[in-house]
This record gives C-alpha cells, sequence and structure tokens, in this order.
C-alpha cells in the first residue's frame, strides 16, 4: 500500500494530463544527468534506464525495465517533453534530451527544485538545499523558500506547499506535475527532520552545544579520552591520514579533550585542536601539554599561520549538531582552507532523525545530536569541489556501548 499527495492542480494546470510515476522519474533522471554528467548526454535508452534505478537521491527506488522506460519515453515524445536525437560520435545509437525546462520556461535554480522534487518527492527546504547542491549552489536557505515561491506564484503554479506533519518542524513542498506517491510507512511515522535543532535559532543552538560540552568535559575527557584504543579502523584511519599528510600540518576541528589530535601527532603529524568549547580546549591542554589547542568555530576555519594551507582538516563529530541545511556551507569552511592535495575527513553519526541528550554522563545538558544521511553527505562533500571522495559506513559496536551506525568521509582537495 502507498499513499498519494493529491497535487491538488490548478484549474489551468502546468501540464495536461498530469505526468504519471514512470513518466515524472524519467524526466528527473534526464534533468539531472543533463548538469551532472554533461560528457555523457543525452543518454542512451540503457543509461536512462540506469539514471532511473540509481539507489541514492531517489525516492522511492524503482527497478524499470528497458522496455517499460522505452515505452515511457515514447509517451513523452509524443507530448514533446523528450527529443530522440542520434549520438554525434561512434555507432549510430538512439539518445535523449529533455524538453521539459523549456516548456516550463525554468532558470537554473527553478530547474534544480523541480528535478529533485521529480526524483525524491515532497522535500522540506532545507532538504533541498542539501539535495540540489550539485545541480544549483543556494546561497542559503531563503534563496531556496524564494524560489519556490516564484514556482508558486506563477499563473500555472509548479509546486504548493503541504501541511505540516506531526512532530515536523518544517513544511514540506510538492511539485503539481503530477500525484507524487510515498510509501505508506513513511506517511503514518513522522517524517525524518534535520532542521528542528534551529527552531529557536543557530545562535541559541551553538550555546547549548557550548554549554553542554563545557559541563561534561572532565567526565568526557576520563570517559572517552582512550576509546581509540578499541576502535581499529578508526585508529587505522588517522594513522593513514598522519602519513598522507606527510609532516603538513593538520588540524581537528571539534577536538574536544584532544585525544584524536594527540593520536595524529604521536602518528608523525604535525597536528594541532579547535573546539567551541573553552572547557574542553582546557581539558586538551592539561592532558597533552605539548599539543596546540585553541577555542575557535569550524565554520570560520582559517589557514595556519605559517603555511599556505593545510594538509588536512577533520572533522571527527563534530558536525554532528549542525541541520542538515547547514552541512553544505559548513562543509565548503573546511575545505577551503586546505593545500591543493589535501584531506578533507568526516566523521559522523548515520540515520534518520534527531537524538535529544537532557543527561550526558551523569550531567544534565541539553543537546540534539543530528543523524546524517550518508548519500546527502558524501553528494555535498563532492558539491564542495573535492575528489576522489570515498566513505565507509559502519554499525554500531554494541561492546562499546554504541547505539548509532557510524559514517566516515575522506575526500581530496584538486591540486
Amino acid at each position: 500500500m502507498a499513499d498519494v499527495i493529491d497535487p491538488e492542480t490548478p484549474l489551468d494546470p502546468p501540464l495536461d494530463p498530469p505526468l504519471d510515476a514512470e513518466e515524472q522519474r524519467v524526466l528527473g533522471a534526464l534533468l539531472e544527468k543533463q548538469v551532472t554528467v554533461p560528457a555523457s548526454y543525452p543518454l542512451t535508452l540503457n543509461s536512462l534506464r540506469t539514471a532511473c534505478n540509481q539507489s541514492s537521491s531517489r525516492d522511492p527506488v524503482v527497478a524499470y525495465d528497458e522496455a517499460g522506460v522505452e515505452a515511457t519515453v515514447r509517451r513523452l515524445k509524443e507530448r514533446g517533453l523528450v527529443k530522440v536525437v542520434w549520438a554525434d560520435r561512434g555507432p549510430r545509437t538512439l539518445k535523449f534530451h529533455q524538453l521539459l525546462s523549456h516548456q516550463l520556461e525554468l532558470d537554473d535554480a527553478e530547474r534544480s527544485v523541480v528535478t529533485v522534487l521529480l526524483l525524491r518527492g515532497a522535500q522540506t527546504p532545507g532538504e533541498l538545499r542539501a539535495r540540489t547542491e550539485r545541480l544549483h549552489p543556494f546561497a542559503d536557505r531563503d534563496q531556496v523558500e524564494a524560489c519556490l515561491a516564484g514556482l508558486a506564484a506563477r499563473s500555472r503554479p509548479l509546486v504548493r506547499e503541504l501541511e505540516r506533519r506531526p512532530g515536523q518542524h518544517d513544511r514540506r513542498w510538492t511539485h503539481l506535475l503530477g500525484a507524487v506517491t510515498e510509501p505508506a510507512v513513511a506517511a503514518a511515522a513522522p517524517a525524518v527532520d534535520r532542521e528542528s535543532v534551529l527552531a529557536a535559532g543557530p545562535e541559541a543552538r551553538d550555546a547549548r552545544v557550548r554549554a553542554s560540552y563545557d559541563a561534561v568535559a572532565a567526565a568526557y575527557a576520563e570517559r572517552l579520552g582512550d576509546e581509540l584504543a578499541g576502535q581499529t579502523f578508526e585508529a587505522w584511519l588517522l594513522d593513514r591520514v598522519a602519513a598522507e599528510a606527510a609532516g603538513g600540518q593538520v588540524v581537528e576541528v571539534g577536538c574536544g579533550p584532544g585525544h584524536v589530535t594527540a593520536h595524529l601527532a604521536a602518528a608523525g603529524a604535525d597536528a594541532s585542536g579547535l573546539d567551541v568549547s573553552p572547557a574542553m580546549v582546557a581539558e586538551a591542554r592539561r592532558r597533552f601539554p605539548e599539543g596546540r589547542y585553541d577555542v575557535g568555530d569550524l565554520r570560520r576555519l582559517m589557514r595556519p599561520n605559517s603555511a599556505a594551507g593545510w594538509s588536512a582538516v577533520l572533522a571527527w563529530y563534530s558536525l554532528i549538531h549542525l541541520a542538515a541545511s547547514e552541512l553544505p556551507d559548513a562543509v565548503a569552511a573546511l575545505a577551503r582552507p586546505l593545500l591543493p592535495g589535501g584531506r578533507l575527513v568526516l566523521a559522523l553519526h548515520a540515520g534518520a532523525g534527531v537524538r535529544h541528550n537532557a543527561c550526558w554522563f551523569d550531567v544534565p545538558v541539553d543537546l540534539d545530536v543530528v543523524l546524517h544521511d550518508p548519500h546527502d553527505l558524501v553528494a555535498i562533500v563532492g558539491a564542495a569541489g573535492l575528489v576522489d571522495v570515498e566513505w565507509y559506513h559502519r554499525g554500531p559496536l554494541a561492546g562499546r556501548g554504541e547505539t548509532t551506525e557510524r559514517l566516515y568521509v575522506v575526500a581530496r582537495k584538486p591540486a
């Protein structure tokens, strides 16, 4: 069973008849690949089928066969929404080019929003900002909302705002090009909302994070200061980062009590640490007096004083309090001061939703932890201009008391 969002098509609909689910997926895939892989666009039938069926950045995931995609393309061609062309080189192969963006007169920003709505269904402005990064870089959430408002204000509206779901901070938006089908389970359960941490504003969130880490600094250092001894994979990854830095300067942003920075230094890196919590920095200096630890915000990371850039920047579980809509700017800020060839390394909790902590290490706190989607984060890293992106996704280690999946991403700044 599945629920269908009634598009409430206006009296003068943008497309008549509306697109069915297969037509939406085909057009969404063509719109996406035209921007992300222009060298192989227009798409062959096989490439288009693969694009429709890919498991990332698609909701729902489908398994179309070639005959079904071909029949869908034929219908769209008859409606003037797809053009068939011949390959301009190599064997004479039919390829397919979308005409929807021309027919609807979409600019780049509008096109990116419509593309992601076609491929992933109804979404919040924050989700749209994160997921359109490779298609069109919105400067902030306000620009996404302005784009949506413009699409909704057309004489033939292309989108509309949905009612807020129970437990959801932001309203979602859906397109009006056809009915949008959602899994019944997803409709029955509260929607994934990674924006609720901003309900009182980013400044209030930052203050809660700082106060919470200040409160637990001593207990955190005592309980987790030697955790790498039981984390074989993490120790291997840090040793690899230190080796690849080859003596260059490395910074860990969100260093906490300093144990990860100290591990990097012991592995041969010229490592320093940065944290927003003064108490955490004091704890790091007490435990590792030979190290360099300073108070600072990862979103305003500067180049080192004695070098043109960092050989590696690590955000080791320091992005976990940011909303999904904040990740593109945060990742870009971390990538900017890297040397050409330098590495960005991220560690996060993977999953859906936000977990609230009112007590941590038997200390009262007010701290929200955001579980991020691996595919979204990998796309954001690529959109920041980094290459050779690799990622590792592991389950919780029950013996260590872990309750969340873990995500590690490594990427390189082009030389």
